[in-house]
């Protein structure tokens, strides 16, 4: 099976051919897991880190009453908590958003890794980076954004995240979220999130249907959203520029 995670650790490092190898070691073991199941739960042991190879997931805590807040999504290449095996127990829940490939990591190999490999090191450090970066932007999300630039901020966000692991065609790509989870991340009810997914196609900036998404407008989508990629950290090693992460010259759907 092809490694995501080679592709999106490239985005940071150079990486040798025995750094690429080991890394593809790690999901020679793999399984293959239903939608909206509960990958590990609140309170469960840390018994390993989760490889997301294909899918998506989610990083979600449930209230007392009910109501759930995601505040992560996985795409293929990332790792669901790297450094989770530190902790005793988990504190949140982590669960697939759609059909999804994982390889479970146990915590002596993700040691053994790190040792034996410098590089594969520090493009893991630069990933656990962007995973903060991330979170952080997110809380800026619900918190001062309007609804509007909230959705498509994180349409754009999942847009150079997908095709930074090669999962975009020109500017399409799926978006299997459902407006219920989208709600969940935003801090929308589910009518308001229908209303700012009608608002940003009568805008011109997208279309989608059934689960694929079109950006017609990335200019005016990621101005409108107030969307700077910068965040996400993928200038890659000794490249200051941030020109990988610069827009597609090519502007028509793909």
């Amino acid at each position: 099976m092809m490694n995501p995670l080679v592709r999106k650790l490239s985005n940071y490092v150079d990486l040798p051919e025995g750094d690429r190898t080991a890394l593809d070691a790690l999901v020679q073991k793999h399984k293959a897991v239903a939608a909206h199941t509960d990958l590990v739960r609140e309170g469960d042991p840390t018994n390993g880190v989760y490889l997301i190879l294909t899918g998506w997931a989610c990083r979600y805590k449930i209230l007392a009453d009910g109501q759930r807040q995601i505040m992560a999504y996985f795409v293929p290449g990332d790792l669901c908590d790297q450094r989770i095996f530190i902790l005793k127990r988990m504190d949140h829940c982590i669960g697939t958003i759609t059909p999804a490939t994982v390889a479970i990591i146990a915590a002596e190999t993700m040691i053994e890794l790190t040792d034996r490999h410098a590089r594969i090191a520090r493009a893991l450090w630069w990933s656990t980076l962007v995973d903060e970066a991330i979170t952080r932007e997110w809380v800026v999300n619900v918190g001062q954004r309007d609804a509007l630039e909230r959705v498509g901020h994180l349409v754009c966000e999942m847009f150079v995240r997908l095709r930074a692991v090669g999962l975009t065609e020109g500017l399409s790509f799926d978006f299997p979220v459902t407006q219920t989870e989208l709600g969940d991340t935003t801090g929308l009810t589910m009518v308001h999130t229908n209303r700012m997914l009608q608002a940003l196609r009568a805008e011109g900036l997208i279309t989608l249907k059934g689960h694929r998404l079109t950006i017609l407008d990335l200019d005016r989508l990621a101005s409108l959203s107030l969307f700077n990629p910068s965040y996400l950290h993928l200038e890659h090693e000794g490249n200051g520029s941030g020109e990988w992460i610069d827009r597609p010259r090519d502007q028509s759907p793909g």
